[in-house]
């Protein structure tokens, strides 16, 4: 094992399991950066070509650097997995999860992975395991962690520590994208593991967000489907712009100048349904203008129902707590606004009343007499008895439930924590 320090950067002996695409850019890489790197796989022609100097996987760049890592002596390769992890200071799995059928994600190459490391890890000083192959949220807990220590007879965070690092390398432009990082993701429960793999990064640009193991987890996931999201929604538009004979690049070349709304991190936090006089409008709209030209458009189409299915969820939190007298605290569809035009917390409120639970609403924002117009139209269409559930301030509709349903973010709410009795619960 080697461990030496270097301009502030201690150069460390890295175990690298699987050479497929992520494994060779991440041993490659790690060793143009003066760390001691043993490949692990168990393809001896993936293994002949790195110890020949050679990249196993055509990627730009990753010839230059595996000829270079090699001739130093910084990376070799072996197919032989017992003995490298008692070499090293940590591991990274980069094994593949390929999808069964049903989607279900196929960890047994993990599984022999950590079985291998686990029976190997040294016991005179703790070693680090780092995960960076693709798993759902919750497999290091449930998966990873009893496998290894079932195997080494020792517990994570303390006999060993146990990460996630998710990569977000894209075949094509994988050593640019590991060399300049917009952020390195660190996923460890134990603040010794979570430095060591900051160390290890150091030198890359850009925050090292360090994180608890399962929000590492969930990133990788949902960077990765919200760009398959984004790829087909902007798909469906093209089709559908094309079916109407707009130039789809024009109308997305004035989508993206928007940074504040389109091109941000607006609309992105999770929370409660969409609703108002636009957002349903236009979905339903485009939805139809999709179906009239022809042109299938099941992302598009799966908007609304989705929403509403948030809007159920919301139904049964609320009827599993038990409680029959319900508070609602804002019902227009968000704050500093009056408009109730298909606020997801009106229909809420409707299916409340309907099974019979006794609710009370109290909205700043919202004065029944006041309303004008087709929100007033669309308000006594829906509920007309609106007056009589609206009380006139927090403390009032305190008083008169068991369970408050925070409908809106409106900041006048913050004080609700602090008046709540102790019987009483928040939904939020």
């Amino acid at each position: 094992m080697r461990n030496t320090r270097a301009h502030g950067h201690i150069k460390r002996t890295v175990a690298v399991y699987g050479l497929g695409y992520v494994g060779t850019v991440t041993a490659g890489c790690l060793a143009a950066e003066g760390h001691h790197v043993i490949g692990v796989d168990v393809d001896n022609g993936k293994v002949d070509l790195i110890n020949g100097g050679k990249s196993p996987i055509r990627e730009p760049g990753t010839d230059a650097i595996i000829a270079e890592a090699v001739a130093s002596g910084r990376l070799q390769a072996t197919t032989e997995a017992f003995g490298v992890s008692t070499r090293a200071d940590l591991s990274i799995i980069c094994v593949g999860t390929p999808s069964a059928r049903d989607g279900r994600p196929d960890y047994q190459q993990i599984e022999r992975v950590c079985r291998t490391i686990g029976l190997d890890l040294p016991r005179d000083r703790r070693h680090v395991v780092a995960i960076r192959s693709t798993i759902l949220p919750g497999t290091s807990r449930d998966l990873i962690v009893p496998a290894l220590e079932r195997a080494s007879k020792m517990d994570a965070g303390v006999g060993f520590g146990l990460a996630h690092i998710p990569e977000f390398l894209r075949e094509g432009s994988a050593i640019e994208d590991y060399l300049n990082p917009p952020q390195t993701v660190i996923g460890a429960d134990d603040e010794e593991t979570s430095a060591l793999l900051a160390d290890l990064f150091s030198q890359l640009p850009g925050p090292k967000v360090r994180v608890p193991v399962e929000i590492a987890e969930a990133v990788k996931l949902s960077a990765n489907v919200w760009r398959a999201l984004k790829v087909s929604f902007a798909n469906e538009l093209g089709a559908i712009c094309k079916g109407v004979g707009i130039d789809s690049h024009d109308v997305m070349d004035v989508f993206f100048r928007d940074t504040r709304h389109n091109i941000s991190a607006s609309y992105l936090t999770p929370g409660y349904a969409f609703g108002g006089s636009c957002l349903p409008k236009d979905t339903r709209g485009l939805a139809f203008l999709a179906r009239r030209e022809g042109v299938s458009a099941p992302v598009i189409d799966s908007i609304l129902p989705s929403n509403r299915d948030h809007v159920l969820r919301a139904l049964d939190t609320v009827i599993d707590l038990g409680h029959r007298r319900v508070g609602v605290l804002g019902c227009s569809f968000k704050p500093f606004t009056d408009d109730l035009r298909e606020s997801p917390i009106v229909e809420l409120i409707e299916r409340l009343i309907g099974k019979g639970y006794e609710v009370s609403v109290y909205d700043p924002n919202v004065q029944a007499e006041a309303l004008v117009g087709s929100n007033r139209h669309f308000t006594l269409e829906r509920i007309p008895h609106i007056s009589s559930i609206m009380v006139p301030d927090l403390e009032t509709l305190i008083e008169r439930c068991d369970l408050v349903v925070v409908g809106t973010n409106d900041p006048r709410f913050a004080a609700l924590p602090s008046l709540v009795r102790d019987d009483q619960t928040i939904v939020d």
